[in-house]
């Protein structure tokens, strides 16, 4: 990648500012693969995922100029990438309730892999999106991305007392999920 490729978030962004657009695939390439791991458990899919990443990407290219603390390009990042999982799940729910269809002959057709390990993550994805979808937000950034709480809060815009007990209710009915699932 080059010299450009090791330098902090807010020399790459400054580079972008002054016209080197081809900076930004190194910003792509620094948070694609952990802001898809997030999304793709936030949505469910790796593919409305990666559809939330595209429109992350392009919309924080568009506003660059519009990133008030450079050095935080990635916290900035994450609070684009955590809106568009709200606002493409928010349009999957409605355009799930419009459909019928039978959960099990659509997990059985997803899942030829019959192991142990598959079932299991099978089940905690499903798990994870019985949650209430700030319930679901606030546990995987807390659990899984290991953010702190003063983080969380900057990204999501919610107050640090909401998101630790929607963290709290997330873990117990996961709890609750899995062990009855399990058992």
């Amino acid at each position: 990648m080059g010299p450009l490729a090791d330098r902090p978030d807010a020399s790459i962004v400054a580079q972008v500012l002054t016209g080197n657009t081809d900076a930004y695939g190194i910003l792509v390439n620094r948070y694609r693969d952990t802001y898809t791991r997030f999304a793709a458990r936030m949505l469910g899919s790796l593919e409305d995922a990666d559809d939330a990443l595209q429109l992350a990407f392009v919309r924080a290219f568009r506003n660059l100029a519009q990133c008030r603390d450079p050095d935080r390009f990635g916290s900035w990042l994450y609070q684009i990438v955590v809106n568009e999982c709200r606002t493409l799940g928010a349009r999957r729910t409605k355009r799930e309730k419009r459909l019928v269809r039978d959960e099990s002959k659509v997990d059985s057709a997803a899942t030829p892999d019959t192991s142990a390990d598959a079932a299991l993550r099978d089940e905690i994805q499903y798990a994870l999106n019985r949650l209430d979808p700030q319930q679901r937000e606030a546990f995987l950034l807390r659990h899984v991305e290991g953010l702190g709480y003063e983080e969380m809060s900057e990204i999501t815009g919610v107050g640090i007392s909401a998101l630790k007990m929607r963290v709290k209710r997330a873990t117990e009915r996961l709890r609750g999920f899995l062990e009855g699932a399990l058992t």
